[in-house]
């Protein structure tokens, strides 16, 4: 079992920008962002339920087989869930429709905790107000051995990036310039310092860095 994440960011660093509405949830540049991760094939048939066998193979396919291969359990903030823009509303279901892709149960950290919610296809979310080590220790718990995933927003990934307990770091660096949002790389200088590093680049120009302690 292992504690990973896998994360896109631009080249400047950015995993989300700012300029978020209702119509947009994740904004403008976030289709320039994770472009070459939705043309895979297996994004979408995991999360389009698309079986035609259309969408790209190579190297961002097998990025995208691992990201969803072997996790017993993810953990997730309030904004990659949706609470940020519906806080009070008590039958939001998340921004991930009526069957979710992660197929396993999800920890939401939230400061306003409430029922947890079953969705088809085997995804539970649950909400939790508490450190991220606790939620790291129920995740595992519930887990059975597979993988955990740090699933994001860059916040919430780099609070458990600088709590030491990510066993590795998988970053698709999309060639593009955001400017602005939220960066990954803040506060996390020597990141490096015990990990292998590989990286590989694809042909739609994504740059996949790995880091593994």
């Amino acid at each position: 079992m292992v504690v990973r994440v896998d994360l896109m960011i631009s080249l400047d660093g950015f995993a989300t920008t700012t300029d978020q509405t209702p119509e947009t949830p994740f904004g403008e540049d976030w289709p320039r962002l994770v472009g070459a991760y939705a043309a895979t094939r297996t994004f979408r048939e995991r999360v389009l339920k698309d079986t035609t066998g259309a969408g790209t193979t190579g190297l961002d396919d097998e990025y995208a087989k691992e990201y969803f291969e072997n996790v017993g359990a993810e953990i997730m903030g309030a904004g990659m869930f949706g609470l940020r823009n519906f806080p009070d509303d008590p039958n939001w279901r998340g921004w991930w429709g009526d069957e979710p892709p992660f197929r396993c149960p999800v920890f939401v950290l939230t400061h306003k905790p409430r029922p947890s919610i079953e969705m088809a296809g085997g995804t539970t979310f649950h909400f939790l107000n508490t450190t991220p080590d606790d939620a790291l220790q129920q995740a595992v718990r519930v887990a059975n051995g597979k993988d955990v995933r740090i699933g994001g927003g860059p916040t919430v990934v780099r609070d458990y990036l600088k709590a030491g307990l990510v066993d590795r770091l998988h970053v698709a660096i999309t060639p593009i310039l955001l400017g602005r949002g939220i960066r990954l790389w803040d506060d996390l200088r020597g990141l490096e310092a015990g990990c292998t590093i590989k990286a590989e680049t694809s042909p739609s120009g994504t740059i996949h860095l790995t880091f593994q302690r």
